[in-house]
């Protein structure tokens, strides 16, 4: 009976080394740390769109009130659709995507690529492939010269 008790400890002794092992495995940090720097620079690329880029569009799109945010696409019946903010969203998204796309490809891509090394040898099945493929060229070179 004793045995039976200790078992529920001993299950979750094990459950939590197997969460312990998982959860500070080197890719599951790095992961975490990754988001928290990728939030962060969301949040400057957010502020760069909202008090920088759209204010200076703003100034060569001039409207009647306010700034860009104020956009609106005039729809039927007097109604109308705002398209500022999405604008807005829609640019710091390139912006962000842009900045992604130069640090992962252009600036980490050459170390992120694994060397290539030579190619596997050839199994038996690819040899008798290349045999009969070079048997077969043989053959139509010798009926063309006849």
């Amino acid at each position: 009976m004793l045995e039976n008790a200790t078992e529920p400890k001993r299950k979750l002794h094990s459950l939590f080394d197997e969460f312990k092992s998982f959860a500070f495995r080197g890719n599951i940090v790095d992961l975490a740390i990754g988001m928290v720097i990728g939030t962060a620079f969301g949040a400057v690329v957010t502020s760069l769109v909202k008090n920088i880029v759209m204010p200076l569009v703003t100034m060569f799109v001039p409207t009647d009130k306010g700034g860009y945010e104020d956009w609106k696409l005039p729809l039927l019946f007097g109604n109308s659709m705002p398209i500022g903010k999405f604008l807005g969203e829609i640019v710091s998204f390139l912006i962000l995507a842009a900045a992604l796309f130069i640090f992962m490809v252009k600036i980490l891509g050459p170390f992120l690529k694994k060397p290539e090394g030579p190619p596997p040898p050839p199994t038996t099945q690819e040899k008798l492939l290349m045999e009969i493929r070079d048997l077969l060229k043989a053959q139509s070179a010798t009926e063309g010269a006849n």
